[in-house]
């Protein structure tokens, strides 16, 4: 079922940000942590400088979840943003993932290694296998063994469609606390949610806007739904997918945009409201296909490092 947070259920899941003075909805993993339902992500925004300086907004403005990855060439800055700000690190929740160039068991213990580092931590609080691609079970052994020395708080998976995420939770020791996939009003996966339900992972949106696609920003049906509210069509779509018990990491480099992201839990979404919203569904993404050959052979041959 869809959450519907009535407005004395929801206070039950917030929390108050007592350094940003702002109200942050949590979750709760199967591994035991509590993990924001909101944060920021630095998808494509490789530039350290600017990378540095979009994460202290981010962290002045109220965000404690950070997403990153080996990937996105932006660990480093990331981790100085982290030192620079001043936050006691427990009140952060920093989550990297693996590549899948590092996609095995000695690999992947070597690259935590490289990520921690970079980040200037002595621990994460979540480690994704970034592409169900390479040796990922013998990679995911060995954050099972990180998870087990306390180098990683939790661990998860990304982009592991049904089938995928199906096999991989009847194997492994350790459930996958997190399934980051592409979710947002135009690829709405109710089937992939369900299944993540069944087995008690948690759905992580990443692409919540689409990356822009089917003018997100502007379209009718999530404008006319936000003028109810006071809010964006952009506020729309983050709202509904939190409402879904989905976590979000929007990301921006504008502080004002930073600031209407997070500016999201003070209103629910109405049965009609997400009835028009899920008659947008597609079905498909049209980002990315991962069932495609050439795509896979492409992230085999991105190289991050020698």
């Amino acid at each position: 079922e869809r959450l519907a947070y009535s407005a004395i259920n929801l206070k039950n899941y917030m929390i108050e940000n007592k350094k940003g003075g702002i109200l942050m909805q949590e979750v709760t993993l199967n591994q035991g942590i509590k993990m924001p339902q909101l944060g920021f992500g630095v998808f494509q925004v490789p530039d350290e400088k600017i990378c540095r300086e979009s994460v202290l907004m981010a962290l002045e403005t109220g965000y404690r979840l950070i997403d990153t990855a080996a990937a996105y060439f932006n660990e480093k800055a990331v981790g100085e943003a982290i030192k620079e700000s001043g936050i006691p690190r427990n009140e952060l929740f920093i989550t990297t993932k693996l590549w899948v160039q590092d996609a095995s068991y000695e690999k992947a213990k070597e690259a935590l290694k490289v990520s921690l580092d970079k980040l200037n931590l002595d621990y994460l609080d979540l480690y994704l296998i970034h592409q169900p691609m390479g040796d990922y079970y013998g990679a995911y052994r060995a954050m099972e063994e990180a998870h087990d020395k306390g180098l990683v708080r939790a661990i998860g998976v990304c982009n592991f469609y049904p089938h995928i995420l199906a096999d991989f939770c009847e194997t492994v020791r350790v459930m996958p606390a997190v399934n980051q996939v592409e979710l947002h009003p135009f690829f709405q996966q109710e089937n992939a949610l369900a299944l993540m339900k069944h087995y008690g992972v948690k759905p992580e949106a990443w692409g919540p806007f689409a990356e822009g696609k089917h003018g997100l920003f502007t379209h009718p049906v999530l404008t006319e739904i936000g003028k109810k509210y006071g809010k964006s069509a952009a506020q729309v779509a983050l709202r509904w997918n939190l409402d879904r018990g989905v976590i979000v990491i929007p990301k921006s480099t504008h502080l004002e945009r930073m600031k209407q992201n997070i500016d999201v839990f003070d209103f629910t979404l109405s049965a009609e409201d997400r009835s028009a919203i899920a008659a947008l569904d597609r079905g498909r993404s049209d980002i990315v296909n991962h069932f495609d050959p050439q795509f896979v052979q492409a992230l085999h041959q991105l190289k991050i490092h020698d």
